[in-house]
């Protein structure tokens, strides 16, 4: 027989909220390694923002005769990546930490990388591999989360649907494309 989990009782949840106010978010029973977690969601921010300007670059770039469509997607995906650096970077202060918007270390804490691409083949096929690095990226950060901190777990659950669906319509983009262009 399972045993159901005891509620806290009323006067101890308001007694633990007025403690340690200075905290905000963080309460008592937060169990993540909250170091670790700041650590990765800065990895993070920084992998969507070099993704950002990746795909901001190929939308300036893109030429040729299916350009057009391509382009308005690259400008999409990015300004949905930086949406996620948005998110990143508000769940980092609300666990107390600061956001690294620093470019002088940026690509190096990145887990994508920043290849520019001079085809529309080649950009697509950078971005595809950017995307699959994110989504077994945030596939680690979520396992290594568990049920340590559902409320990051969930945020990247809902990245991490956005990452998986920017990878299937690259790889149908790249599928579409004459191996030329």
């Amino acid at each position: 027989m399972q045993k159901t989990p005891k509620m806290t009782n009323v006067e101890t949840l308001r007694r633990d909220a007025r403690a340690h106010l200075d905290q905000g978010a963080v309460t008592a029973d937060y169990s993540a390694d909250r170091t670790e977690v700041i650590k990765q969601l800065n990895e993070a921010l920084a992998t969507e923002l070099v993704c950002v300007l990746r795909y901001r670059r190929h939308y300036f770039m893109a030429r040729g005769i299916h350009a057009r469509s391509i382009a308005s997607e690259f400008l999409a995906h990015s300004n949905e990546e930086q949406g996620h650096a948005d998110l990143l970077a508000t769940r980092i202060v609300q666990l107390g930490g600061e956001p690294d918007f620093s470019p002088d270390s940026l690509s190096a804490r990145s887990h994508a990388q920043y290849v520019a691409g001079t085809t529309l083949v080649d950009m697509i096929r950078e971005d595809l591999v950017a995307e699959r690095v994110a989504i077994n990226s945030y596939r680690d950060m979520i396992r290594y989360l568990g049920a340590d901190d559902p409320t990051t777990s969930n945020m990247l659950k809902g990245i991490l649907a956005v990452e998986e669906e920017h990878a299937d319509e690259l790889a149908d983009l790249l599928e579409d494309l004459p191996k030329s262009e």
